[in-house]
């Protein structure tokens, strides 16, 4: 399933565009404010954003500025009363793939909420450093920082720590790991993901709060203890 985040004041618009969504098999996170729904990007990975534009803190221009300096990698439409090409132009320059004026008609705003899915759903994030605990990690170059120490990783080790941490907090399939970094899911396959599991808990190991948790039968999860 895919996860959506909708930033949307308006709660009765919100509400009904929240359910149609669900009822079309996205999973919505509903957030009232341009501050709560950049609390929720930055702890959870989402497939899409649908950002209003007039909302009573942040307006949906800067919430737009903060995603594309955090995760670039996030696509997302703009909702918006305002109809002024002017307007339309300050949304695509921000990096909007698409901007939808209101009232939506809800089955053109579904079919283009699919085609943008669909179109980057295949894309990798792209992002040149990833911070875990006290580590840096650099999937380009296959290092793993601690202080001064490098870790030289290899290509399919770099590869899985990289899907970790696109997944970090959340289930990374082991299904899914397989096929794009193996290109298999027969049973040497998956011995071999298991071992290059562990030479990355050993890497990890010198920050306690750094965990790859093993969900029996579903995958890896990769967690960061801040507390």
């Amino acid at each position: 399933m895919h996860n959506i985040i909708l930033i949307e004041d308006n709660e009765s618009f919100g509400y009904i565009l929240a359910e149609y969504l669900s009822l079309h098999d996205y999973a919505v996170d509903w957030a009232k404010t341009g501050a709560e729904g950049m609390e929720m990007i930055a702890q959870k990975k989402y497939d899409l954003g649908v950002f209003d534009i007039m909302l009573p803190d942040q307006n949906g221009y800067e919430v737009a500025t903060w995603v594309k300096k955090q995760v670039p990698y996030l696509p997302f439409i703009f909702l918006s009363a305002k109809s002024l090409k002017v307007d339309k132009l300050k949304g695509f320059k921000l990096g909007a793939d698409d901007y939808i004026t209101k009232p939506i008609d809800e089955e053109l705003f579904l079919a283009k909420v699919k085609a943008l899915i669909k179109r980057t759903e295949h894309q990798a994030p792209i992002q040149e450093e990833y911070k875990i605990g006290q580590y840096l990690f650099q999937p380009s170059l296959q290092k793993l920082h601690w202080n001064a120490e490098v870790v030289q990783l290899t290509k399919r080790e770099a590869e899985l720590l990289q899907m970790l941490c696109q997944c970090q907090g959340q289930l990374l399939a082991r299904k899914r790991a397989l096929q794009e970094i193996w290109g298999a899911t027969d049973e040497f396959s998956r011995k071999s993901m298991d071992v290059f599991i562990s030479h990355l808990r050993k890497y990890l190991s010198k920050d306690e709060r750094v965990k790859i948790t093993n969900i029996h039968g579903k995958g890896f999860v990769l967690t960061v203890n801040e507390a």
